[in-house]
């Protein structure tokens, strides 16, 4: 079996998160998508919430399977039987630190990583830039699936 996995916070799972682990989807027997458990980082939503927003999400998938970790992304890897990474790259500069990092984890373990480009819609999207701007009132509802809008907006009314 060909498995697969997608790590990210995932705080919160955006579209161009989707449009990646979709792709993945038809290209893996399995896809992982694993969320990253970092302590130390403040998150909007518990690695819970996370969890539960992304089962509710990738539900159209059959063979996506989300999961937490914490540590070596490769251990995880080795530990679960994974042979590849797939990471969404959406501009040069994300590749200078992601080449490193899978160049580090090829040679710790042998794991492969695979690019994907990001879907040009996406391509200026990342999660802690969504939250800036829901926190401050604009329009996100064409960067997040619904669900995950409302989820977003009513932490943020909380957090107030």
């Amino acid at each position: 079996m060909r498995r697969a996995v997608c790590p990210g916070s995932y705080d919160p799972v955006t579209n161009g998160h989707l449009d990646i682990i979709e792709r993945a989807s038809g290209l893996f027997d399995e896809v992982v998508v694993a969320v990253l458990i970092n302590k130390s980082k403040k998150s909007l939503f518990s690695v819970e919430e996370r969890l539960e927003m992304l089962r509710e999400v990738t539900a159209p998938w059959p063979n996506v399977r989300i999961d937490a970790w914490h540590g070596l992304l490769v251990e995880y890897c080795k530990a679960n039987d994974i042979g590849a990474i797939v990471k969404g790259l959406r501009a040069v500069s994300d590749f200078d630190y992601e080449l490193q990092m899978a160049q580090m984890n090829q040679q710790l373990s042998g794991v492969e990583t695979m690019f994907m480009s990001t879907n040009p819609l996406y391509s200026f999207l990342a999660s802690s830039l969504v939250k800036e701007v829901a926190t401050y009132g604009g329009d996100v509802s064409n960067l997040l699936p619904p669900k995950i809008e409302q989820r977003l907006r009513e932490r943020i009314a909380e957090n107030g």
